[in-house]
């Protein structure tokens, strides 16, 4: 039996390694945990930390193919993170000039939600909890 512990990362591609690295650090204020350079593949690797726990890798790469994002390819379908206030988190989102989608109720857990897009459409969740 398999005993695994929880995710340990979640590895994005882009394809603007500058505007992804703000947006990730800057808007939604994940922490650097290391900056890598990759000459032989002109590649940057990215190390964030979300809430002090290592928790994304952001790669660039030159010339990656855009993400099908609509209609949507099977796959990896979104990134979610928790919040306690999902007013605040919109309010704020939307004050940093992100197009945030309409505050939504889950069906099943009547909590609230909502969804942006990363600089390369990649759907982001922000989910209250």
């Amino acid at each position: 039996m398999l005993s695994l512990q929880n995710i340990h990362h979640v590895a994005i591609i882009c394809r603007d390694y500058t505007r992804s690295k703000h947006f990730y650090t800057q808007i939604l204020g994940l922490t650097v945990v290391a900056e890598t350079y990759r000459e032989a593949r002109d590649s940057y690797k990215l190390d964030l930390a979300v809430n002090g726990l290592y928790q994304i890798e952001l790669f660039s790469f030159p010339n990656p193919p855009a993400r099908p994002s609509r209609p949507e390819a099977s796959g990896l379908r979104h990134l979610a993170f928790s919040v306690l206030d999902i007013d605040q988190t919109h309010a704020y989102l939307e004050q940093k000039n992100v197009a945030c989608e309409a505050i939504r109720v889950d069906e099943l857990t009547q909590k609230k939600f909502f969804f942006i897009a990363d600089p390369d459409d990649l759907p982001i969740e922000f989910y209250e909890i």
